[in-house]
């Protein structure tokens, strides 16, 4: 099946020709299936921001192709446009792009651009809003009279409402408390549920990469170093940390437990699964 998303060793090189010249990206082979929901993990610097601006046309490669169902993206001027609708990019502190009057509006914005008519783009925002858990109050409000977490809220619901086919969220809960961000990420689920639109998400956090998707693609030093199942990826957490990344808590208490002696699964990355793991070696111990 071709990919909704692919790069073909993307490179792109900052500042070329200058002292400070830094190469970003290194020959970077990247698929993004239909549906799926996928973590872009790696520390500061690793080359995920400059991996996410390229897939929906706002940085150019220096050499190497993107792919938008098997066509390049810079194939031709009306091609790149509309990769744009269909490729929504939220980025990092997306409350502070919100500009409009009202929040209504500021959703309104991207469907208004897609040239959809009123009563499209009218459902386009409800449904949107609904969504990330916007009430009809908020929508008549000023996008600055709201809390962080609803500006939050309104900024991603203006991106979802021209329902691309692929939505990719640059670190979407920084800054969010803990139950904050577990509202904001069961939202995503539903959205990508009903929808069966792709879904990355660029995180450092093990834990809601773990929670929340099929697939990690693991970066570091412009590369990809590791990509598969969580189950698979975690089963490395030695290499992980080399790599500068953290791994969820619980991986941690079971490579401990590997090291004083114990024989047990250091894939796990999840409470539930670490408890089915004690149990089954319960049921194999002698009395």
């Amino acid at each position: 099946m071709t990919p909704i998303l692919e790069t073909k060793n993307l490179h792109h090189v900052y500042s070329d020709g200058t002292p400070f010249r830094h190469e970003a990206l290194k020959g970077v082979d990247f698929a993004v299936q239909r549906g799926e929901f996928l973590a872009l993990i790696g520390h500061t610097g690793s080359g995920k921001s400059t991996l996410v601006q390229h897939l929906n046309a706002l940085l150019k490669p220096t050499d190497g192709q993107v792919l938008f169902d098997g066509k390049d993206i810079w194939s031709d001027k009306a091609f790149t446009r509309a990769v744009r609708f269909r490729v929504g990019l939220v980025f990092q502190y997306p409350e502070y792009q919100l500009f409009e009057e009202t929040v209504f509006a500021d959703i309104a914005f991207g469907p208004k651009n897609m040239g959809l008519d009123r009563d499209e783009i009218d459902a386009r925002v409800r449904r949107a809003a609904e969504f990330v858990g916007l009430s009809e109050k908020a929508l008549r409000k000023s996008p600055f009279d709201l809390s962080g977490g609803n500006r939050r809220r309104a900024a991603i619901a203006g991106v979802i409402a021209m329902e691309p086919d692929v939505l990719i969220l640059d670190e979407p809960t920084a800054g969010l408390d803990p139950y904050g961000s577990e509202q904001l990420l069961e939202n995503l689920r539903r959205w990508q549920a009903a929808q069966n639109s792709a879904v990355v998400m660029v995180t450092h956090s093990m834990e809601e990469a773990a929670a929340c998707a099929s697939r990690l693609v693991v970066m570091a030093d412009g590369a990809v170093k590791m990509q598969g199942e969580p189950k698979a990826v975690f089963a490395h957490a030695a290499e992980l940390e080399r790599l500068g990344l953290d791994v969820p808590q619980i991986t941690k208490v079971f490579l401990r437990l590997r090291e004083l002696g114990m024989d047990v699964d250091t894939s796990v990355f999840t409470v539930e699964q670490a408890k089915a793991a004690l149990l089954k070696r319960g049921e194999g111990a002698p009395c």
